[in-house]
């Protein structure tokens, strides 16, 4: 009977349409992210998107970006500039003349990144992007240069306030943006210029040639980015700190066409990868210009065709000593620091926070193109060739060698019944782990002088003979070969690597005495 009720008091009545600038405004979450810092910054980079995607297509060079003092935003490139006359369409639709330029300040999904001849690549929100900043602001207006003159058109929270009025003549093109994000909407409406200078230095890298200017009116500082090398500066930037291993940087781009799919655009690529002597691998991806930091299928193709070609060489050349044993891509990744930026028609983004790629037909794209370059790069490079091979099999050695250290650790503490505690700890008396402390400190005598502070219901001691092993420096089997280290681990007791178990800890807190 509840049920019958509740069925006949839901009708037409219990359901709202929203325009598109009233579901915006309501839920402005699903398009930028969030209403705090990072939502209030995505509006910048909505309309950047939209001047690097005039760049992308060869109709603009320059992008301008200012914070002005009253903390609105103007961002202005040398595009075409976009078209001002009366859109057809929305006229009949609407019963009033409206221009294109109005259409694609008020109205979602209407743009030129949905239709091929427009652009064969974009970023941002796909047709969305400067829209829904209009929808977020307090007010927004557009100037226009185009046809010999500039146009302008005013906006208040999304709406226009009139008609695009006809101003000065002009030989110039391109637009400019100036937008005030809205208090209703957002926790804080002030830019920090450091957020914005990262993103905006990362688009020049990865955008060669285009000039990016920054300049916020607030405290006059001023940054231009421009880069005729692209990712092999990025790079080269990314490895500023660190020690090269290989002089140059391997670089290689183009455009890849499916075969399968001979209708689609191509596929257009650019990777670029230098090696150093560090232990960690630093790899940045990007599909139209956006970060993919879930990675996705350019990632995986890469991987593979390095783990490959590198295994063949290494082989071909009898670098092995031990053909039992190949490094894996882990192994071949250490030290390196590469860049992977794709150009996709058509992207298809997964993950939690859709930055994860899942195009299957990028992955065949970079892993042939990758594998024929690097083969040739390779051959060509027979010292460097060495240098990179002989890296990965020395971090398969140490893998190999940690492997049989974390084994020998399971071991010794089976053996020994589970809890082979060290033999200069210094326990506690308590079994409660939350309670429980365990303090290192450095030498015998500061253990001692820490023990005779202590409280032994539930403070233990751990003295450590002098400075031990740096474990960021150096490789994971010489750091659990390391004494010290064994007795950490033995003491704190949750493991460590893939037999961690944090719930298994005997202290509540660890706290390092200096």
């Amino acid at each position: 009977m509840a049920k019958e009720k509740q069925q006949s008091e839901y009708s037409a009545d219990d359901l709202q349409h929203l325009s598109d600038r009233d579901h915006v405004r309501k839920r402005p979450g699903m398009y930028i992210g969030d209403t705090f810092s990072r939502g209030l910054h995505h509006l910048v980079y909505e309309v950047v998107d939209n001047s690097i995607d005039e760049a992308m297509a060869d109709f603009a060079s320059y992008v301008t970006v200012v914070i002005n003092n009253d903390g609105s935003v103007t961002v202005e490139d040398n595009g075409r500039g976009i078209p001002v006359e009366e859109h057809k369409e929305l006229t009949a639709e609407m019963g009033r003349t409206v221009s294109t330029l109005e259409g694609v300040m008020t109205v979602l999904k209407f743009g030129g990144k949905f239709e091929k001849g427009a652009y064969q690549t974009s970023g941002g929100l796909h047709g969305v992007g400067v829209t829904v900043v209009n929808f977020l602001s307090q007010w927004c207006e557009v100037e226009v240069s185009r046809d010999g003159f500039v146009y302008r058109q005013e906006y208040e929270r999304g709406e226009a306030t009139g008609d695009v009025t006809k101003g000065e003549a002009t030989d110039q093109t391109g637009t400019k943006t100036t937008f005030k994000p809205d208090s209703e909407i957002f926790e804080s409406t002030k830019y920090v210029s450091d957020i914005l200078v990262k993103r905006l230095q990362e688009l020049a890298f990865l955008n060669k040639g285009v000039t990016i200017i920054f300049r916020d009116d607030r405290s006059g500082l001023e940054e231009e980015f421009c880069y005729e090398d692209g990712i092999i500066e990025f790079v080269k930037h990314l490895n500023r700190a660190s020690e090269d291993l290989q002089p140059d940087v391997f670089y290689v781009t183009g455009e890849y066409m499916d075969e399968d799919n001979a209708d689609e655009p191509a596929i257009g690529y650019e990777l670029a990868f230098q090696y150093t002597n560090e232990f960690t691998e630093n790899l940045q991806s990007y599909v139209n210009n956006i970060h993919t930091i879930e990675g996705g299928t350019h990632e995986t193709g890469f991987k593979r065709a390095l783990t490959r070609i590198l295994n063949q060489y290494a082989l071909s050349n009898n670098l092995l000593k031990n053909n039992d044993s190949t490094p894996d891509g882990s192994d071949f990744r250490e030290g390196i620091t590469a860049v992977i930026s794709v150009k996709v028609a058509h992207p298809q983004f997964e993950g939690q926070t859709k930055t994860k790629l899942g195009n299957r037909e990028v992955d065949t794209a970079v892993n042939s193109i990758c594998g024929d370059s690097l083969t040739k790069y390779l051959d060509q490079n027979p010292k460097i060739a060495r240098i990179i091979v002989n890296k990965g099999i020395i971090a398969m050695e140490a893998r190999l060698a940690a492997r049989k250290a974390r084994d020998l650790l399971r071991k010794r503490k089976s053996a020994l019944g589970g809890n082979a505690l060290p033999g200069k700890l210094r326990d506690c008396i308590s079994n409660e782990m939350e309670r429980c402390e365990l303090y290192l400190v450095e030498g015998d005598s500061a253990g001692g002088s820490a023990e005779g502070g202590r409280m032994r219901e539930f403070q233990a001691i751990l003295p450590l003979r002098g400075k031990i092993i740096n474990a960021y420096k150096s490789r994971e089997d010489k750091v659990l070969a390391n004494e010290e280290v064994q007795s950490m681990i033995n003491a704190i007791g949750c493991g460590i690597g893939e037999d961690q178990d944090t719930s298994k800890r005997r202290y509540g807190k660890t706290i390092i005495m200096t």
